[in-house]
């Protein structure tokens, strides 16, 4: 990965050099702006305007043309929050290189912050790391395609809450999540070490309409899928190369598994049941992002995805009410 300006290489030198105001605002604006300074506000027009004067005992600066002030906060995940950006990018370095996750609590002891503070700055951190997730092109060649089923075990469950939650057998009372894994293999077939790229979904149901559907909108045509012998995947022949593994018998026939995504499904509950501990359906889609990330970058070092990460903040914004869903209700109340 191409580093155009200092970037530290582990934990320790990233507080070190971040406690620096001036060291974490030279650093992101080179990242964000590495040919020259451009205003956010005219860029939102359409027009890149780069005749900015630079108020450095504010560090800010003012459009020419526009005359509007921005600091280098403006149009990312950072703005109109009142964390310095210490703060911020210290707290990046931890979110992106915990392999098992890491709770809010944890983060606000680590920043000296609050629980609050902490969780909004998660999930904005989180919208950082959806680098186009399902949004990407295509996936081509060999695919596996599967789907786990989130939430607490009935024999944890109170019998009054099990008796709410809980009906009938399988998936009731459980969130539903998709994944797709392409591998990345060398000319005999065999997988390349740690190449592979997953994309995950939380979707409504299981149905064949619902998970041919996704297969169709993520992978080529003519491409290899990989599934088990759930019914719900056939039909995407003679569309795809599609062949299956019955669980009940084995878990590999030849190159025939769907063991990438399994490992995926283990890590992530691995966070649910150490560390997460209580996930919201309603953010589940977030955590998902994180974990993609994670494991998609797993061949990098920590420096490389923490700049990754960073690099990413810009165009991105989630306010409190957004995140909490105020925004949407407000909305349907006043219409």
């Amino acid at each position: 990965m191409k580093r155009d300006n200092y970037v530290p290489e582990s934990l320790v030198e990233a507080v070190r050099y971040f406690t620096d105001p001036d060291n974490a605002h030279a650093f992101m604006a080179q990242l964000r702006w590495p040919t020259g300074v451009v205003c956010p506000h005219c860029a939102m027009l359409g027009n890149e305007s780069k005749d900015v004067s630079f108020y450095a005992n504010r560090r800010v600066w003012r459009c020419q043309t526009c005359k509007k002030q921005f600091s280098v906060k403006v149009g990312t995940i950072f703005e109109d929050s009142p964390l310095t950006l210490d703060k911020w990018l210290v707290g990046m370095w931890l979110i992106a290189n915990a392999k098992n996750g890491i709770s809010s609590h944890e983060i606000a002891r680590a920043l000296g912050i609050t629980q609050k503070s902490a969780w909004f700055l998660d999930h904005r951190i989180r919208l950082a790391m959806k680098m186009g997730s399902i949004e990407k092109s295509k996936m081509q060649g060999t695919v596996e395609a599967d789907e786990t089923f989130i939430g607490g075990k009935a024999s944890n469950m109170h019998k009054s809450k099990k008796a709410e939650k809980i009906q009938g057998r399988g998936s009731s009372g459980k969130e539903i999540v998709m994944g797709l894994l392409q591998r990345f293999e060398d000319e005999t077939g065999l997988l390349k070490t740690g190449s592979s790229e997953v994309r995950v979904k939380h979707i409504p149901d299981t149905s064949g309409e619902t998970l041919q559907g996704e297969v169709r909108a993520n992978v080529e045509a003519g491409s290899e899928v990989f599934t088990d012998a759930a019914p719900a995947y056939r039909g995407l022949s003679p569309e795809y190369y599609h062949e299956f593994v019955d669980h009940a018998v084995s878990y590999a026939e030849g190159r025939v598994s769907t063991n990438g995504l399994e490992n995926f499904w283990s890590l992530f509950d691995r966070c649910l049941m150490g560390t997460w501990t209580h996930v919201d359906p309603y953010h589940l889609f977030r955590y998902l992002d994180e974990q993609a990330f994670r494991f998609n970058a797993r061949k990098l070092t920590d420096a490389d995805r923490f700049l990754l990460v960073t690099g990413a903040v810009s165009g991105k914004r989630l306010t409190y009410k957004e995140l909490i869903g105020k925004v949407n209700h407000e909305q349907e109340t006043q219409e």
